[in-house]
């Protein structure tokens, strides 16, 4: 910091003009400090967010966005929303950055997008083991004309083939609807449902801490690999904060940050 000398008793302002000035001039660093903050959302969604055993609120997504944030002189506040929910406070400028997000047009309304800067995560089609032999599927498109029940969660985009399945309403009056995924393994744990969609990394973890391995079982069933993007709030941020934001991640990716936090949440 850099202390300004100034002799109180020569200048023109009056004396309670100047002291008000010098006291805003030494809060300048620290408004600074405190000017960047961006607001984060996080659910008990492993490796991705999660809360560890001492109250810390730890994972990919929440290191991953703490390191490049931080790398424009910003920290974040963490805030706990289902996927539904949180997709609403990004529109209304109440959340800023929502990570995992897929763009579609409806979103593009109310946020800027980072681009596919980060590698890309399956999506797979998860069954108990009566379901994968009744329907020894190889694309989720195969399950349409059949009894198949599918679980999938609220305002989650899945791709492309879940997309037209969704739009047969036979299908979809044979899918439930949740905005819990936990919920979503208990159902097809308790033969509810058939199947679920998930990211294969949290579907193997979500389903291991259940105790649910022996009732459900990951299949070869990809549902999507496209790569997801980072939404953020148009009504709270500006597009060269996104620019700047997208850079910052990108970094991550090349210099092996990225690679290394992931190594922490999964195992090789």
């Amino acid at each position: 910091m850099t202390l300004i000398a100034v002799d109180v008793r020569r200048s023109p302002l009056p004396r309670h003009r100047l002291l008000l000035a010098l006291l805003l001039l030494a809060c300048v660093p620290c408004l600074a400090l405190a000017a960047c903050e961006k607001t984060l959302r996080w659910d008990d969604d492993p490796p991705f967010s999660m809360q560890a055993d001492d109250g810390a609120v730890v994972g990919i997504d929440v290191e991953i966005n703490r390191a490049a944030l931080a790398r424009l002189g910003c920290q974040i506040k963490l805030r706990k929303l289902p996927w539904a929910r949180a997709l609403k406070e990004l529109e209304l400028g109440r959340l800023d950055i929502l990570p995992g997000a897929f763009r579609r047009p409806e979103r593009e309304a109310y946020a800027h997008f980072s681009g596919p800067v980060l590698p890309p995560s399956r999506n797979i089609l998860f069954m108990h083991p009566q379901a994968m032999q009744r329907w020894p599927a190889t694309r989720l498109l195969e399950l349409q004309h059949t009894e198949f029940r599918l679980g999938a969660q609220i305002n989650v985009a899945y791709g492309t083939d879940y997309e037209q399945l969704m739009s047969d309403p036979a299908f979809a009056a044979r899918v439930s609807m949740v905005a819990n995924r936990s919920n979503l393994w208990r159902m097809v744990g308790k033969g509810r449902i058939d199947g679920v969609i998930a990211d294969e990394n949290t579907g193997a973890y979500e389903i291991q801490q259940l105790g649910l391995s022996d009732r459900i079982k990951p299949t070869a069933v990809v549902v999507s690999s496209d790569a997801a993007e980072v939404a953020i709030s148009k009504r709270s941020t500006e597009s060269d904060f996104v620019q700047a934001y997208s850079d910052a991640l990108r970094e991550l990716v090349v210099d092996g940050s990225y690679e290394r936090i992931v190594q922490r949440y999964v195992k090789p």
